[in-house]
């Protein structure tokens, strides 16, 4: 039982947070109207003694009018781009983003705290998102500074002088998700700002308390309007903001039905730029020479990590029939010995799941699954405590299952079996998903083969290693239903930006007049100066 003694100082939850503000215009604007109740999934006792989930505070439910107002004020500060800010040197653009890491360090411990108990991730992950958020912060900042080194410069070619620079797309609408609440929502926020964009930015139905520390720096940070920051449900706050056709790019990870539905209200979706970070059903490919040992242990991690409830977990195994019976005896011992517990006890890896209806959702899967010839070969597997279900290893899989087709974001792991591998192939191929593949093995014939064939299916392929996003360098993208537009350190500053540039005549008239525009400095656009 979760005691007031058990729960470490630093997470201890000393009232209720009432976050009744949103940000508009640079206001922290005062909400009276309908408040929406936030619960964490870690049980405590209530007065009664009785295990109830945790009442963390309330966010604000804003309607149409206030959803419009923030958009509207975006709209303003973008100004048909002659705003201060799509207009504003480059220079000064990053000393506003500087500002703002240096003062979110600060909330760390408040960040981190809501992290662990709006949406259960464990204290240590909960510290590597903040840090590594901050991180790709810093990291943006540099891609910036190079990428406007390489843009200090005139071309000539065919007679003509051009100067070509990057320039932001316009307003964007921001929807993170509740698994990654501030790491992947900033992987879409931070480079749609540092461009020039100005923003509307919704957070996650779960893990949305977390932002409320961060409100009054965002607003200490930007200009006016830049950054607007509002509460509610999708349908209430988002749908007429796509509807007004005012929106440039819609900026979300989720799945791909609520991208559908928001880009389908668009009046003009041909001038809507989409960046997209989607679902995946992420194979693990088990050769039959596979180092076992290493494919259970990697396996674990991609299956089930943050109780497997990452878009790049691994969400099936395919084990070649000659090992099968033996990776399948290893890995679900290891399963079964993974710690359940609350997110700041030591060693715990598995945790309550915070989405409601979620538990039910899994045991219909294994329902299914056994009810059409597969078994759940894990001890514990399926075990229920109260919002929480042990994580069930289903085998034989078969096509007809719909935790073979069905994106499962939790704790149930189906294993296939496979003698040709080229039905695997098939398989992938007929995937509505194409993010990313785990294969484990040494063979080099039959490995080139597979990662020839799986380049052009999905979009990394893991050689003996698990499913992941990071370091956030490399690109982060999938095909199909998986992704649209590419996001990582140096892709998200060109998915959110466009280029552009001025020409001009190789004559003694012109010349002179881009030699005056340079001496002046009065462009922020025609300018050779050099950041360092």
């Amino acid at each position: 039982m979760t005691t007031i003694d058990t729960i470490p100082q630093n997470l201890q939850l000393n009232a209720p947070l009432h976050q009744d503000r949103y940000l508009v215009n640079n206001e922290l604007v005062q909400w009276k109207g309908e408040m929406a109740n936030v619960y964490s999934p870690i049980l405590t006792p209530n007065a009664d003694g009785e295990l109830e989930q945790t009442f963390l505070g309330t966010v604000p439910n804003l309607e149409e009018k206030q959803a419009l107002e923030a958009l509207d004020a975006a709209c303003k500060a973008y100004d048909k781009g002659q705003g201060t800010w799509p207009t504003m040197k480059v220079a000064d653009r990053i000393k506003h983003m500087e500002a703002f890491v240096e003062k979110m360090k600060t909330k760390r411990d408040e960040v981190v705290k809501y992290l662990v108990w709006e949406i259960c991730k464990t204290l240590a992950d909960a510290e590597k998102e903040f840090d590594r958020t901050i991180d790709y912060i810093y990291d943006t900042i540099e891609d910036y500074k190079n990428m406007d080194r390489d843009s200090a410069r005139f071309e000539k070619n065919g007679g003509i002088h051009a100067h070509i620079r990057r320039g932001p797309l316009g307003v964007v609408l921001c929807l993170g998700p509740y698994n990654y609440p501030l790491n992947e929502t900033f992987c879409l926020l931070i480079p749609a700002l540092i461009m020039g964009n100005t923003t509307v930015f919704k957070p996650a139905k779960h893990g949305v308390l977390l932002i409320s520390p961060l409100l009054e720096i965002f607003k200490d940070s930007f200009p006016k309007g830049v950054v607007n920051v509002v509460y509610g449900r999708g349908r209430v706050v988002a749908s007429p903001i796509m509807k007004s056709g005012k929106v440039d790019v819609l900026a979300l990870i989720g799945h791909s039905s609520s991208a559908n539905a928001l880009q389908s209200l668009h009046p003009k979706s041909n001038r809507l730029r989409l960046v997209l970070g989607l679902e995946a059903k992420n194979p693990a490919i088990i050769l039959p020479d596979a180092d076992i040992d290493l494919a259970v242990s990697e396996c674990i991690a991609g299956t089930l990590s943050y109780n497997g409830q990452r878009c790049t977990a691994l969400k099936i195994v395919y084990v070649h029939e000659d090992i099968a019976d033996e990776f399948n005896k290893r890995y679900t011992e290891s399963v079964d010995a993974l710690k359940f517990g609350n997110p700041w006890e030591d060693g715990v890896k598995l945790t309550p799941l915070p989405e409601p209806g979620k538990v039910e959702y899994i045991q219909e899967l294994i329902n299914d699954a056994t009810s059409k010839g597969a078994k759940v070969i894990n001890a514990k597997g399926g075990e229920l405590l109260d919002n929480f279900i042990f994580p069930a290893v289903l085998y034989p899989v078969t096509k007809s299952m719909k935790v073979y087709e069905e994106e499962q974001f939790g704790p149930v792991v189906p294993i296939r079996s496979f003698n040709k591998i080229d039905d695997i192939l098939d398989d992938i191929a007929d995937s509505n998903y194409g993010q990313q593949v785990s294969i484990f093995g040494k063979d080099v014939d039959q490995l080139s083969r597979l990662i020839d064939t799986l380049v052009n299916l999905v979009c990394r392929v893991n050689l003996n290693s698990s499913c992941q996003r990071g370091p956030d360098v490399f690109p982060f993208t999938g095909r199909k239903d998986s992704a649209v537009s590419t996001l990582s350190v140096h892709d998200a500053l060109r998915s959110f930006s466009i280029r552009t540039f001025i020409a001009s005549k190789d004559n003694d008239y012109n010349n002179g007049i881009l030699e005056d525009l340079l001496k002046s400095k009065k462009s922020n656009f025609v300018s050779t100066d050099y950041i360092l």
